[in-house]
């Protein structure tokens, strides 16, 4: 399946759109997650049937999407506004159509709040290593208790200066463990071997990041409490925080479920109950001085936080599945193909079967 490149005028900014397949084929909506962009799914696109009708946009401040601020204070809501105006778009979906959502670790909260604000506009969401629905750090425990007042340690303040500082060179190097390179090679995939010819299709991608306090990572706020970052109230990593993004009763009480196909590798250092990209399980490994320790700063649970909610969600009268990659990292649709189109094809039906 080969894609064409279109922009679109939708919820007031101009948005670059990925687009294959016939209009009148099976709506499939692909959202990207944090650093990167459209072009992650562009490896995907040719193991799809051309039964399906493709729409992969950039997200705001990626690709080639207008750079428009993100208010944190809304949570995921500016990306998933952007993607909503989307689906009444003529140019990439039939009128009324109800696509199925794959959302990509960031793009697994847009995903989730897409449906919370447009409950039948979505025929099925495939949570692919998603944010859990408590945020990105600093919350105790299943329930997303809040570990302080003010959710210390997430938010901006958490992002690593040295690889903000190399995304906005655009440095292609492998020089360090922060170069953009490096972390593609480490941190978004399991085995780097997987990444085969598309690794600098997939570094360009990541380098189109918008840097700054209106985008990536976003405003850095002192906080009194270890580590000593709160979450701002502007950028991306601030949106993702807890403070800001908490969707789990609105997700469980959505009045029509699709089903939801949860996928996640087993090495995931990104998502997962022992992330490395979590201030306090670093501190528990003694990376970052200073812990408090686990009463006072636990790590947090994000794949068992987001079992929790699908499971309230399934008692709510929806389904879920979970599907784990065993040696998958935090990109099974890269690193485990295959796997990833079956699981999206039985979701879209049988009429999108090659």
């Amino acid at each position: 399946m080969r894609s064409a490149r279109l922009t679109v005028q939708a919820n007031g900014i101009p948005q670059a759109v990925r687009v294959a397949g016939p209009p009148d084929g099976v709506p499939v909506l692909l959202v990207h997650g944090n650093v990167s962009s459209s072009a992650f799914w562009e490896p995907l696109l040719a193991r799809l049937p051309g039964t399906l009708r493709v729409v992969a946009p950039d997200l705001r401040g990626y690709g080639e999407t207008d750079t428009a601020p993100v208010d944190a204070t809304r949570g995921l809501d500016d990306f998933a506004d952007d993607v909503a105006a989307l689906l009444d778009a003529p140019e990439l979906f039939a009128p009324g159509a109800r696509p199925v959502v794959a959302g990509h670790s960031l793009g697994g909260g847009v995903a989730m709040r897409l449906l919370v604000g447009h409950p039948g506009r979505v025929s099925g969401l495939l949570l692919e290593a998603p944010v859990s629905p408590y945020g990105f750090g600093g919350t105790r425990d299943l329930d997303g208790t809040p570990t302080t007042p003010d959710f210390a340690g997430t938010g901006a303040g958490g992002a690593n200066p040295d690889f903000v500082a190399r995304l906005a060179a655009g440095d292609r190097s492998a020089d360090g463990p922060t170069s953009p390179r490096a972390v593609l090679r480490s941190a978004y995939v399991a085995d780097p071997a997987s990444l085969g010819d598309d690794e600098d299709l997939l570094l360009e991608s990541m380098l189109t990041t918008a840097t700054g306090d209106d985008n990536y990572p976003g405003t850095a706020v002192a906080s009194p409490h270890w580590p000593g970052t709160a979450a701002g109230r502007r950028g991306v990593l601030n949106a993702l925080a807890p403070a800001h993004f908490r969707l789990a009763d609105e997700l469980v009480a959505v009045p029509v479920k699709p089903p939801v196909t949860w996928v996640r590798g087993d090495a995931d250092v990104i998502v997962s109950d022992t992330s490395l990209f979590d201030l306090a399980y670093l501190g528990q490994l003694g990376v970052v001085p200073g812990w408090p320790g686990p009463q006072e700063c636990p790590p947090q649970p994000m794949v068992g936080q987001t079992r929790a909610v699908l499971q309230r969600y399934a008692a709510a009268g929806g389904t879920y599945r979970e599907v784990v990659l065993p040696g998958c990292g935090h990109s099974p649709h890269l690193e485990r193909p295959a796997e990833f189109v079956a699981e999206l094809l039985a979701l879209a039906g049988e009429n999108a079967t090659a």
